[in-house]
């Protein structure tokens, strides 16, 4: 969900001004995605201009529906720009692989600026007559807008196909040179800057894009070093190469043998600024603020939502970690000197804006008043009053906590029902929204919505709504009650399953987040191997476009542990070589459930697992890497599985180096 926050309309349009002209000024387009970045930079100047006279009129009140409208707009530009950056300064050459995703994200976004717009009452606002017109334009311009796909970025997307499936010994050195050509490497460094910029989607990929897409990734990278042989005469150059690669470096300092605890597990480098998210986990600031500033919303290590963007900095840790540097003669002025820089760069990520008790005020007045158009209002006005309360309640946990005190949750939950497509989907979001304030769970509980989320969750009017519901299912299963009531609920598990089975990507991770959440309480196992979840969790590890490898494997990991479901994962054939491929590729977490899956397997499996896994030629170096180099849960796991196929095979093999 987004992260924008409430504010006063001063402040809010200081925000959004400066924000706009931020993303204006790019001054280096990506060759990527072009013509859908220049239109959307021509639409956010039209809209900078209306913010800026709204801010000259010094309107000391604006209508609540304007409010409302400017926040979310905060939020989408915030995304835009994010999305603009990242093919900026991402991989050229994985964007353009991915440029019918990019496409749809800009149609995404371009939707979500006439949606905001549609509330924004313009005949309210001392704005002159050419900025209403201009606004009025964009508006419908939006609405009707379609999704545009650059032909030519196709085609050079499928010659790049075609080289990644090709013998490299059969390239065509000038048609190499016209697809790098096309997205901006033209010289030696550029290629080696692509390559790490691919080894870092490889890291970022890991957990997440599935086998197929990091061994895409891998090849990509293979063919650009491959073509800058081929392409370069760099044997003069080589060295000089190497030293500007080598600035460019993230590890640039001598390697220590660093304690787990004190490496990020995502750069798995020394952390300088450690910092706790939402979910408890900590991380180095850095990594995890480009984390969350690429639109990603979970932590990285659990796969948990994040509920909250707020990087909260952890004394002790950074404490310990300045007595170890110590004691191993490592220079702490670099250390911190490299810690503040990247925490003033980093402090974008998160708006630290407080509301003072006028914004407050005005969120009250705008709930009760919206509210109210919830209670009495004919189908339109609800409609309308649930898509701003969706709003509302996406913008910080006072307005969560003023909502649900304005008494609008037994409102939302009635309208659930509703035939009305967006009526539907308006109030499921808001009530998903809602439930990110623990207090709301209660209230959203004991209001008896876990029948009506179910039943959109099963049979919703939209795929939103439906994988809304199942979030929501996520967000108050988080409480272990509602573990234990929302397991009861006959159709809640299965219709999981069936979203797992028909949703987007989006809706498949919600609903594998929901039911690991669920599967956490025991009687809830048998229900979820009922449901038919195993063969269809088994079938996403393989799918790549799934992206939900570690929710898969932690949903699996944790069936494992009840007959039923360790008898549906014993069936399934592709699996062993499948979780042997994940101890190479996979993320940390990722790894440690492949392990466990297959300790447990090779326990009860017997002989049969054993011995699929001894004549795989990549399974015992895996494990012995990760017995040596992995978490040291994956440590345990590893160790633990290398000793009992030692005692397999010791009778008529050699004995399994531990």
């Amino acid at each position: 969900m987004g992260s924008s926050i409430f504010l006063q309309s001063n402040s809010l349009l200081e925000s959004l001004i400066h924000l706009s002209n931020e993303v204006s000024s790019i001054e280096k387009l990506p060759s990527i995605q072009v013509r859908n970045v220049s239109t959307m930079l021509r639409r956010i100047k039209v809209l900078t201009s209306l913010f800026e006279e709204i801010q000259e009129s010094n309107n000391p009140m604006l209508p609540p529906s304007s409010v409302l409208c400017l926040s979310e707009l905060f939020s989408v530009i915030r995304r835009v720009k994010s999305t603009m950056e990242g093919c900026k300064n991402g991989s050229s050459l994985w964007g353009l692989i991915q440029t019918e995703r990019l496409s749809n994200q800009f149609h995404v976004f371009v939707k979500e600026i006439a949606r905001a717009l549609d509330i924004l009452p313009l005949s309210l606002l001392t704005v002159t007559v050419d900025i209403k017109e201009q606004i009025e334009l964009l508006h419908r311009q939006a609405k009707r807008v379609e999704l545009y796909v650059d032909p030519q970025e196709i085609q050079t997307r499928d010659v790049l196909l075609t080289l990644m499936a090709s013998e490299k010994t059969m390239f065509d050195v000038e048609t190499v040179k016209h697809v790098f050509n096309s997205v901006g490497l033209k010289t030696v460094l550029d290629y080696e800057e692509e390559m790490s910029k691919l080894e870092d989607e490889v890291h970022k990929q890991a957990g997440t894009g599935g086998l197929i897409v990091v061994s895409n990734i891998n090849n990509l990278i293979s063919l650009v070093s491959y073509a800058k042989s081929m392409v370069f005469n760099e044997k003069s150059e080589e060295n000089d190469v190497r030293q500007v690669s080598g600035s460019v470096s993230k590890n640039t300092s001598v390697s220590f043998n660093v304690p787990d605890e004190f490496r990020c597990p995502i750069s798995l480098d020394l952390m300088k600024d450690p910092v706790i998210v939402a979910s408890g986990h900590t991380y180095d600031r850095s990594s995890i603020a480009q984390w969350i500033n690429t639109g990603h919303y979970t932590c990285p290590k659990s796969g948990q939502r994040l509920i909250h963007m707020a990087l909260i900095p952890n004394y002790a840790l950074k404490s310990l970690l300045h007595q170890w540097c110590q004691e191993n003669n490592i220079p702490l002025t670099e250390c911190s000197s490299n810690a503040e820089s990247e925490k003033k760069m980093c402090e974008k990520v998160v708006d630290h804006i407080s509301a003072t008790k006028v914004a407050i005020d005005s969120v009250k007045r705008t709930a009760e008043f919206v509210v109210g158009k919830l209670a009495m209002g004919s189908v339109d006005i609800q409609r309308q009053a649930a898509y701003e309360l969706r709003l509302l309640a996406k913008t910080g946990m006072d307005n969560r906590r003023i909502i649900a005190e304005a008494g609008a949750i037994p409102f939302l939950v009635t309208l659930l029902s509703s035939n009305d497509p967006r009526t539907q989907e308006n109030a499921v979001t808001a009530l998903l929204n809602l439930s990110i304030f623990d207090n709301n769970k209660v209230l959203i509980m004991a209001a008896g919505a876990i029948k009506n989320i179910v039943d959109v969750l099963e049979s919703g009017k939209t795929m939103e709504a439906r994988e809304n519901a199942a979030a929501a299912i996520f967000s108050l299963s988080m409480i272990d009650d509602f573990k234990v009531a929302i397991g009861a609920h006959s159709q809640a598990i299965p219709a999981l399953v069936g979203l797992l089975r028909e949703g987007t990507t989006t809706g498949k991770r919600d609903a594998a987040m929901a039911l690991c959440n669920l599967a956490l309480y025991n009687a809830n196992k048998p229900k979820t191997v009922a449901a038919g979840a195993v063969p269809l969790l088994i079938e996403l590890l393989m799918d790549d476009k799934a992206g939900i490898t570690d929710d898969a494997l932690g949903v699996l990991a944790l069936l494992l542990s009840c007959p039923q479901g360790l008898e549906a994962i014993k069936k399934s054939r592709p699996l062993v070589p499948l979780l042997i491929d994940l101890l190479r590729f996979g993320s940390a977490k990722g790894k440690e459930n492949s392990i466990m899956l297959l300790l447990g397997l090779c326990k009860d499996g017997g002989e049969e697992v054993a011995r699929r896994l001894l004549i795989n030629p990549r399974s015992i170096p895996s494990l012995q890497s990760l017995a040596t180099d992995g978490s040291p849960k994956a440590r345990r796991k590893a160790e633990a599985l290398l000793r009992l196929l030692n005692r397999c095979c010791s009778q008529s093999h050699n004995p399994v180096g531990l």
